[in-house]
């Protein structure tokens, strides 16, 4: 079994990982365990919270997971400058950790297959172009699913994890950049520990 720790600004983060995760560990046939620390206050609270984390661990080597997974939003500041922080904030982990950052936020991730979206919620959306304004994308998910005839009762997310379970990834993958660099850095690991149990 393969321990997963996820370290996610929010629960949309928290249901879309715990989903895709388990998705893709069902189709590498690998049982996992997945951990989630789902740290309100977004981007900066998440670094302060892995790197207590990180020093934690260096006194107990037995809670080390196989992989970590830290999820939060680009919001503007891009890829790179995200990366940059949460390698500084977990030097020690940096060969078990997974970046997940969606540019700009990962509510437009929700609105990527409109497909997947037509299934779950009955109606479709369109896929919105990328501007980086805080809540507009939730503003866009909402109104999508309004527009569907579903009444969002958790602000559009409480079926997150029906979505994903939905969605064509190849698809996904070939829509957004950000999504295919975390979604392939997943299928590694998996592929990696697939052959190292096989």
């Amino acid at each position: 079994m393969r321990n997963i720790s996820l370290f996610v600004e929010d629960a949309v983060y928290e249901d879309f990982l715990v989903a895709l995760i388990q998705r893709v560990a069902n189709a590498y046939n690998i049982e996992i365990n997945i951990k989630v620390s789902s740290v309100r206050g977004g981007h900066e609270n998440v670094i302060t919270e892995l790197g207590e984390y990180q020093q934690d661990l260096q006194h107990n080597d037995e809670d080390l997971p196989d992989l970590i997974i830290v999820g939060t939003d680009s919001n503007g500041k891009g890829f790179l400058q995200r990366e940059k922080d949460l390698n500084q904030a977990a030097l020690s982990l940096s060969d078990r950790v997974i970046s997940m950052i969606p540019k700009p936020h990962i509510e437009r991730w929700l609105l990527l297959d409109s497909e997947a979206f037509k299934k779950v919620f009955g109606g479709s959306c369109s896929v919105p172009n990328r501007k980086c304004d805080r809540y507009r994308y939730k503003r866009l998910l909402l109104q999508a699913i309004r527009d569907a005839g579903v009444i969002p009762l958790l602000g559009g997310i409480e079926r997150t994890a029906e979505l994903v379970n939905a969605m064509n990834l190849q698809h996904m993958e070939q829509s957004d950049r950000s999504f295919r660099r975390f979604f392939r850095a997943l299928q590694q690991r998996f592929e990696n520990w697939q052959q190292t149990e096989g």
